[in-house]
């Protein structure tokens, strides 16, 4: 498995590719080819950006080469559409990476799962679908309203709060209605998050629901995207 840094595709290649034949445009990110059909209309991208604070997209910038792996992590200039022309055609409806809840504080919209904090490590994530299928994913967390930085408090919490629960997946399935799609194949990051999935999502409601690693163990990034590249493709994903 090649799991060196690399682009999909240039910006002025991929920017030429969604202006000039947004419905029937190819890249081609090294031995595969990808079909860019634009999911998302601008109408819904900025009605998600208006009402669902914890929600984000599977795009980043590029770590500048002499900054380390965090670097650019928390650019959002690349999921303005007015700057990056490209951006409406690289977003997918159909897949949905899902985490469990916000750690630490609310971010600026989209600012979810591209943290800047030193000690964040949502970089993983960005190294780990850079150049695959799933890049371009919707993202958010099934529990809203909750910041705890750790997993075993939240899960005792929501043990005694069930109402969070069910006021959480009642957002998150707005989100699904708002992405105006089939029911999508839902990505969790982690045991707690597939297993909330699993009990209180309508099984209707999504296609596949599968779990990989979370991305906050302690797991360099390129062992991360090795090993969920490998989880993904065990359940038939690529």
């Amino acid at each position: 498995m090649d799991i060196r840094w690399r682009p999909l595709v240039s910006m002025a290649a991929l920017t030429h590719l969604v202006t000039h034949s947004p419905k029937r445009a190819q890249y081609k990110a090294g031995q595969r080819w990808y079909h860019l059909e634009a999911m998302i209309d601008r109408e819904t991208f900025d009605r998600i950006k208006e009402k669902h604070p914890y929600a984000s997209w599977a795009v980043w910038s590029r770590p500048d080469p002499d900054g380390g792996p965090k670097s650019n992590q928390g650019d959002l200039t690349v999921l303005d559409p007015d700057g990056n022309q490209a951006l409406l055609g690289m977003l997918r409806s159909d897949v949905v990476m899902l985490g469990l809840n916000l750690a630490r504080y609310l971010p600026p919209p989209f600012g979810n799962f591209h943290d800047t904090r030193p000690e964040g490590q949502d970089y993983k994530i960005r190294f780990a679908f850079t150049g695959t299928a799933f890049y371009g994913a919707y993202m958010t967390d099934i529990i809203k309203g909750v910041v705890m930085l750790k997993a075993g408090d939240l899960m005792r919490h929501l043990n005694t709060h069930p109402d969070v629960v069910a006021e959480s997946v009642k957002c998150l399935l707005e989100e699904f209605d708002d992405l105006k799609s089939e029911p999508p194949t839902v990505i969790a990051f982690g045991r707690n998050a597939h297993q909330l999935a699993a009990k209180h999502l309508p099984a209707d409601r999504y296609s596949r629901l599968v779990r990989v690693r979370h991305y906050s163990d302690f797991i360099g990034q390129t062992a991360y995207r090795e090993l969920v590249l490998s989880e993904l493709l065990a359940q038939g994903l690529r």
